[in-house]
């Protein structure tokens, strides 16, 4: 009885132990230093219990058994508490890695959060940008559009300015020619003039009268164009009605002859010298009105005459109307 009394105690004393070294008053050096004294007391005890049995062994039927069960519970127990002491070690290295991981991923939350701010305002940079690009890419679109048109433009005025430069070196060598033809054209006007100023200037255009009717007659008669319009270089005679050419050279005659006597003749002739050129005439044969005409280039010698004669037994008519006319002119001198 007694003995199971010791060994109640005992047990007592090591949750005691145990109590106290899972409360974490004491650690380190100070928790082996105890555990040590401890593990002294509790030899003490075994001892005195050992004592104790032994001075009742002869009292008791125990067997000697428990004993090496309880330095197997002594061992146990010693060996949980150094185990419970490492584990005390690694938990609190635990913890203190615990912290510094809990500081490190709270410094890295905050440069998460940093990153992500940054991130966000990149994001906002990028599509920023990219608005920007789509609208520098419309730009540069237009742009390209803009520029391949002005090529075009330009290909096209190029070869306008080509075709214009052409055009202008062809009128270059034209109007070269042309100066050149003009020059020329030029000496000769300077020519013509020089000649011309020594060449005598001969014209004339008379009407024959106003008096109204003239012949018949039988015979031929010189027709006198009283009515000068013009006369230069004076070789008509307005008296004589007779053209003397003033130079050799070639002449340009033409007249008209007007009728008005109902069942009549109406003619004349053009003599050069005493040579018939021409007769024009008509028969008037009831009460209308009859006229003709004619025109020659005669080549004459300086001296010679040309006039006009009256048809024989014909009549002509001219008035204020300048029915019958009689012109020349020089047209070159030879």
């Amino acid at each position: 009885m007694r003995s199971a009394a010791v060994f109640l105690a005992l047990l007592l004393c090591l949750q005691w132990t145990w109590a106290q070294g899972e409360s974490g008053e004491v650690t380190g050096t100070d928790a082996e230093t105890e555990g040590g004294n401890r593990q002294e007391e509790v030899q003490f005890e075994i001892q005195g219990v050992g004592a104790a049995h032994d001075q009742s062994s002869s009292q008791t039927n125990i067997s000697p058994d428990i004993w090496a069960e309880l330095k197997e519970l002594r061992d146990m127990a010693i060996e949980q508490k150094v185990e419970l002491r490492n584990s005390k070690s690694k938990i609190e290295k635990l913890e203190q890695e615990n912290a510094a991981t809990q500081a490190r991923l709270t410094a890295s939350e905050s440069k998460n959060a940093v990153l992500e701010a940054r991130m966000s305002s990149y994001e906002d940079m990028v599509k920023t940008l990219q608005r920007e690009n789509k609208v520098l890419g419309a730009t540069v679109t237009a742009s390209n559009n803009k520029v391949e048109e002005l090529r075009r433009d330009n290909t096209v005025l190029e070869s306008r300015v080509n075709t214009s430069e052409n055009l202008v070196a062809e009128l270059r060598r034209e109007n070269m020619v042309l100066e050149t033809r003009m020059s020329s054209s030029e000496n000769e006007v300077a020519e013509l003039k020089r000649e011309n100023a020594d060449r005598p200037k001969v014209a004339f255009s008379a009407g024959l009268t106003d008096a109204g009717p003239v012949g018949p007659f039988n015979t031929e008669i010189t027709l006198k164009f009283s009515k000068v319009f013009t006369n230069i270089g004076q070789a008509y005679s307005p008296t004589t009605g007779i053209f003397t050419a003033p130079v050799r050279g070639v002449y340009y005659f033409r007249f008209t002859v007007w009728g008005g006597r109902p069942s009549a003749w109406m003619g004349a002739y053009l003599y050069h010298n005493e040579k018939r050129m021409t007769l024009s005439y008509d028969y008037n044969d009831e009460q209308a009105y009859v006229s003709a005409s004619n025109a020659l280039i005669l080549q004459l010698e300086k001296g010679d005459v040309v006039y006009m004669t009256l048809y024989p037994g014909s009549g002509v008519f001219d008035d204020s109307f300048n029915r019958t006319i009689f012109s020349g002119f020089l047209l070159f001198a030879l």
